[in-house]
């Protein structure tokens, strides 16, 4: 089952730059996708269309067989959340928990059960101690769940997320990884888009890349070991595919690659 399906998308800047040109894929229920592309190839363009934060000038967007119109996006917003990628544009109150409380206070929810939502995500992203702290004097990766949370709140089956790893230090990093693999266990279709394909290999179970606007390729992780099709998206195949393409081995993330060579060098013994 699809819980979005793109057909024909087009979208044209105001200073008449194509954005999008005629973009078609499906996201299956309960995914990992990676949208990969390099800078200017459409992606958050892309993800803006994804909950009606831009609604498409031609095609059509579709959320659980829903065409986004202005008169659902109520309902869509309720299916899909957005990360952005900068958590300093979704965070504005004075504490914590009333940017977190914001999302399921506007759905119209009660105080009661706003502060159970509230208290489930905070449990959940470890942020309970950051309650009646200001948002803005949080570190960003602390930022970042808290964003999430407010997003979580609001119960979306989809979770979207704008660039989610640009900035984060290696242990923040693998923190919010294990956030997006939780999210994922939990029943949520994940989506990031990304320039950085070495962070996803191993972790998406489907790619979309896109080219100056264009779907170039959409499919499992084969496809992102496909070097001229990643070069002429003006990206790189993952390291790990190039050290190891030459052998029998296909690691996919730090610990298998350690495994592997471990037995590479027992063989040579």
């Amino acid at each position: 089952m699809s819980v979005l399906e793109i057909a024909n998308l087009t979208y044209t800047y105001p200073d008449k730059t194509p954005a999008l040109q005629d973009i078609s894929f499906q996201i299956p229920a309960k995914s990992k996708v990676a949208i990969l592309g390099a800078n200017g190839s459409g992606k958050s363009t892309l993800l803006q269309h994804l909950n009606g934060l831009t609604l498409a000038q031609s095609g059509v967007v579709s959320v659980l067989g829903q065409p986004i119109r202005k008169e659902n996006l109520r309902d869509i917003r309720k299916m899909v959340g957005i990360v952005f990628d900068s958590p300093d544009e979704q965070l504005f109150s004075t504490l914590v928990y009333d940017d977190i409380a914001f999302g399921p206070r506007n759905l119209g929810y009660d105080e009661k059960t706003v502060a159970q939502k509230v208290e489930e995500v905070m449990t959940l992203l470890d942020i309970t101690q950051l309650r009646n702290r200001p948002p803005f004097n949080l570190s960003l990766g602390q930022k970042k769940r808290v964003a999430i949370a407010g997003v979580l709140a609001m119960e979306p089956s989809i979770m979207v997320f704008d660039e989610p790893f640009s900035g984060l230090d290696p242990c923040t990093l693998q923190q919010f990884l294990s956030i997006l693999e939780d999210l994922f266990c939990r029943g949520h279709t994940i989506i990031v888009t990304t320039h950085d394909v070495d962070i996803v290999y191993g972790w998406a179970n489907e790619f979309v890349v896109l080219q100056e606007g264009h779907v170039l390729a959409h499919g499992g992780r084969e496809l992102v070991e496909d070097k001229m099709m990643m070069e002429k998206a003006k990206l790189k195949a993952p390291d790990l595919y190039n050290i190891f393409c030459s052998t029998s081995y296909r690691p996919v993330c730090a610990a298998d690659a350690a495994e592997c060579v471990k037995r590479i060098g027992g063989n040579d013994k």
